[in-house]
């Protein structure tokens, strides 16, 4: 199937792919009466005197807000908001799917930082929670930084954080199969945007010790000149000032992280890695290496981005699940515990007796990984206080 030809057309017959739903009968005057005026002014008074109410008087405790400024949508780079709006809807379509939670598509018509941040801060009173979505980095992790600090409901950035779990959960369960230590692997992650910073600190968060990051120019090093986010990454990982290019950053380590551009890693640089070494291209459209190519090199743990191949690495895993469990606990962030309690439930939702090097995670069909996702993430919410109870 041409994906690309046949999904316009099914956009062109849906015309949209959510829609509102009356959550309440609405069929006599009594009906009208107790939903709308007179008696709905009861709720707006009580939610006057203690605005708490409204994440149990109306949507709000189960409803997020999906916001993009259109500058990094789904690796078809900054094409506007509007353009942006079939993904957020996709997006808001999956969470409802899969999660249960109402999700509202938002696509802004700025890239200002601080205005981005104003309008959410304005908005946020309508909503338990803020899925920033597809916003280019480095403005990403100001406004996610700013909004998590400024307001007291979740606020999550998908491309870093989303992505960020999932590939933890990958690797937990390609480390299973290998029978290695977390703590002694050696990771080479390729690309420092949004999704490679947020993977470097939460596999630092998750036991590895032993990171390089690479960008254009080879190895990050805390001796260079780099952009603060880039710095920051190099302080964290390369504290011997190991200087290279992406060949020799990936002699003798065990796994290749790609969060990059198609076609970037070659198969002689998988030869200079240790013997079985785990892949994962996660460039979309185009990995970083085909998988075939991957495996005649020697890769023996391959993943990808996309659903043509096994082992899909899909953050469409983690956001359901894990916003439905924040949303349940009421929490006001979603902190680290929550974002590796997410991890360690996808990781764990196969039995390791069942896992192999084409399957490491579940289908993002099966409805199931979502709840037990949630269940974790509420637990996690509980157990560090975050909640609003």
């Amino acid at each position: 199937m041409d994906y690309q030809k046949e999904s316009l057309k099914k956009h062109q017959i849906w015309g949209g792919k959510i829609e509102t739903k009356v959550r309440v009968p609405l069929k006599n005057k009594e009906d009208l009466s107790l939903a709308y005026t007179p008696g709905v002014a009861s709720s707006s008074l009580a939610i006057k005197e203690n605005p708490e109410l409204s994440f149990s008087l109306t949507r709000r405790g189960n409803t997020v807000a999906v916001i993009t400024d259109g500058t990094a949508i789904l690796g078809l780079g900054d094409i506007g908001p509007e353009a942006g709006m079939p993904v957020m809807e996709g997006k808001c379509a999956l969470f409802k799917k899969f999660g249960d939670v109402d999700a509202i598509p938002l696509c802004l018509k700025t890239k200002d930082t601080e205005e981005i941040i104003h309008i959410i801060k304005m908005l946020s009173g309508s909503f338990g929670g803020i899925n920033l979505e597809d916003i280019s980095s480095p403005r990403c992790f100001e406004i996610e930084k700013r909004l998590a600090e400024e307001l007291d409901i979740p606020v999550f950035h998908d491309d870093q954080h989303g992505t960020a779990i999932v590939v933890g959960a990958a690797l937990l369960n390609a480390l299973k199969i290998l029978k290695k230590n977390i703590e002694d692997i050696g990771v080479v992650i390729n690309g420092p945007g949004a999704a490679g910073t947020a993977i470097t600190k939460f596999l630092l968060d998750l036991g590895v010790k032993d990171i390089l990051v690479c960008g254009i120019n080879g190895i990050l090093s805390p001796d260079e000149n780099l952009a603060p986010s880039q710095k920051e990454l190099a302080l964290l990982t390369n504290k011997k000032l190991i200087k290279g290019n992406l060949e020799k950053a990936l002699v003798g380590k065990d796994v290749f992280i790609g969060v990059s551009v198609g076609g970037c890693l070659k198969k002689e640089m998988i030869k200079g890695m240790k013997e079985r070494p785990v892949i994962f291209a996660l460039a979309n459209p185009t990995p970083e290496i085909d998988p075939f190519e991957a495996k005649q090199a020697g890769a023996f743990i391959i993943g990808t981005g996309s659903s043509l191949y096994p082992n899909q690495i899909n953050n469409a895993l983690v956001f359901p699940g894990l916003f439905k469990g924040a949303l349940q606990a009421q929490a006001k962030k979603i902190n680290k515990e929550m974002k590796l309690a997410a991890a360690y439930a996808l990781s764990s939702y196969i039995k390791e007796k069942d896992l192999t090097p084409e399957y490491l995670l579940p289908s993002p069909l099966d409805k199931k990984v979502y709840k037990a996702v949630a269940k974790a993430v509420f637990a996690a919410a509980i157990r560090t206080h975050v909640t609003r109870g």
